[in-house]
């Protein structure tokens, strides 16, 4: 038997015509996920298989493998001959050192075989008894599946695990878009979300040195990188965001500032967003998380966004819905880390919680806000996160 690990896609299915393009992105990002390795990638059958790998190498395979989107679930499976005595024996074999109850899955592609895939599940799982003191059979509720799998090239693949991965769809099949990047739990989640969804990310972050330090700074690189295991590189933009939040505080009511401070970085993420070929600005709010988050907050900082849109994959969340898929992902322990961010500086007592767009205007008025923009724009910092 040959150790391989078989790769399942699952929205693909779907694509009709357009299903090439959408398997090449999803080559293409398992070979990105797996450039460390040695491998060889072949396809058969609606499947993907990594081959001809150093095994100490397969729980390192396994992992990036489950962090690539499009990939429906992966499985460390053999690869034999489809002889029945063969299949037989390797069952056998496989299930040795199992005990407890099991049942036996068959998936009779090749029809040549002429026999039913339950016919053959009873066949294998009675040879598996005879030599197995230690198991039971029981097909509703079992320890153990074994699924065997005789494809119609003549080749079957026998495994017990089938672990589930990311899913969704490949990235880069669904344009690019630019995601506001705190250091907080919301916006990495926000990121993943749409990378699963296949797009592709830039992000950008409002830096304010040196109110904020270069720690918190090195946390929102630290949890870019996290996402990229997901989104595969992202251009991170750093923006000096100080002189804006300083004439912010000087010249506007303290009850706006933040709703001020969030047009300013949605225009600049617009502007940022078509000069990177950014299709979309994407942020982590969640429907009445916080003050800039009730529906008028969105209302008043959204209207200054004139050609793209605004994509909030967390809007119907709840806290605790982010927190879980931030712990999943692996950007949670970054996130609490208590260094702070901009939205923190000069934060106010008491923030409106229902702006109206003329209010909002009339505060900015007294700002010069081209020169702003333009002065922070001129300034970005580019990191390139791998």
């Amino acid at each position: 038997m040959d150790r391989i690990i078989l790769i399942r896609f699952g929205e693909i299915f779907l694509k009709g015509n357009n299903r090439y393009f959408f398997e090449s992105a999803l080559v293409k990002n398992i070979r990105h996920a797996l450039k460390d390795f040695d491998f060889v990638l072949t396809r058969s059958q609606n499947r993907y298989y990594v081959e001809n790998y150093d095994a100490g190498d397969e729980k390192a395979i396994l992992d990036c493998l489950l962090h690539v989107p499009g990939i429906h679930s992966v499985s460390p499976a053999y690869k034999m001959t489809t002889d029945m005595k063969t299949v037989s024996a390797n069952a056998v074999s496989l299930m040795a050192d199992k005990s407890g109850t099991f049942r036996v899955t068959v998936n009779r592609a090749d029809k040549k075989i002429n026999r039913s895939s339950t016919e053959l599940a009873s066949e294998f799982g009675g040879d598996v008894l005879e030599s197995n003191a230690g198991l039971k059979v029981n097909l509703f509720e079992y320890d153990t599946e074994l699924y065997i799998d005789m494809r119609e090239n003549g080749v079957t693949y026998m495994f017990t695990d089938k672990i589930y991965g990311v899913q969704g769809m490949p990235v880069g099949t669904a344009g690019k878009g630019l995601l506001l990047l705190s250091g907080g739990i919301d916006s990495p989640v926000a990121g993943y979300m749409m990378a699963k969804r296949g797009m592709k990310l830039d992000a950008v972050h409002f830096h304010s040195a040196p109110y904020t330090s270069e720690m918190a700074k090195q946390k929102v690189v630290d949890l870019a990188r996290l996402v990229s295991k997901y989104a595969t590189e992202i251009d991170l933009y750093v923006v000096p965001f100080t002189d804006i939040q300083l004439a912010i505080h000087q010249n506007c009511p303290a009850e706006l500032m933040i709703t001020v401070m969030r047009r300013f970085m949605m225009r600049i993420s617009e502007r940022l967003a078509f000069k990177t070929g950014a299709g979309a600005v994407i942020t982590g709010e969640s429907l009445g998380q916080v003050a800039s988050q009730t529906l008028q907050s969105i209302t008043v900082t959204n209207s200054v966004i004139e050609n793209l849109p605004v994509f909030r994959p967390l809007i119907g969340m709840d806290k605790s819905e982010i927190m879980k898929i931030s712990r999943d992902i692996g950007t949670y322990e970054t996130s609490i880390l208590p260094y702070e961010d901009c939205c923190t500086v000069f934060l106010p007592k008491n923030p409106v919680t229902r702006p109206k767009v003329e209010i909002a205007q009339k505060a900015e008025s007294k700002l010069d806000v081209e020169t702003l923009i333009s002065k922070a724009m001129e300034n970005i910092e580019l990191i390139k996160v791998k």
